[in-house]
């Protein structure tokens, strides 16, 4: 799951950062269960998907048009920790700044 967290981010920050539409941003390996859920998120290819994704501390954020995931690193892997509807990445963000 850290993997999946890692290429979330990587994807998100190459994305927002402005690369060339040329340049490819795949990464050489995937892991399945991250493949399987872009593979859903775009319901197999059918949809363009745009997303954003930061990690601080120990917490991994997901952005999406609803709302933010908060994900919690717990044992090795980010489990879901929150849902908040409607939010931003930088406000999902600074609500979790103080907390453990």
């Amino acid at each position: 799951m850290r993997k999946f967290a890692v290429l979330v981010v990587l994807l998100g920050t190459l994305t927002l950062s402005g690369a060339t539409k040329t340049a490819p941003i795949a990464p050489p390996v995937f892991a399945h269960p991250m493949a399987m859920f872009l593979t859903d998120l775009s319901k197999d290819g059918k949809r363009q998907v745009t997303f954003r994704a930061s990690a601080f501390a120990t917490r991994f954020f997901f952005e999406e048009r609803a709302g933010v995931t908060v994900y919690k690193f717990v044992n090795g892997q980010y489990v879901k920790e929150a849902f908040i509807v409607g939010a931003k990445l930088q406000s999902a963000m600074k609500r979790y700044e103080k907390k453990p």
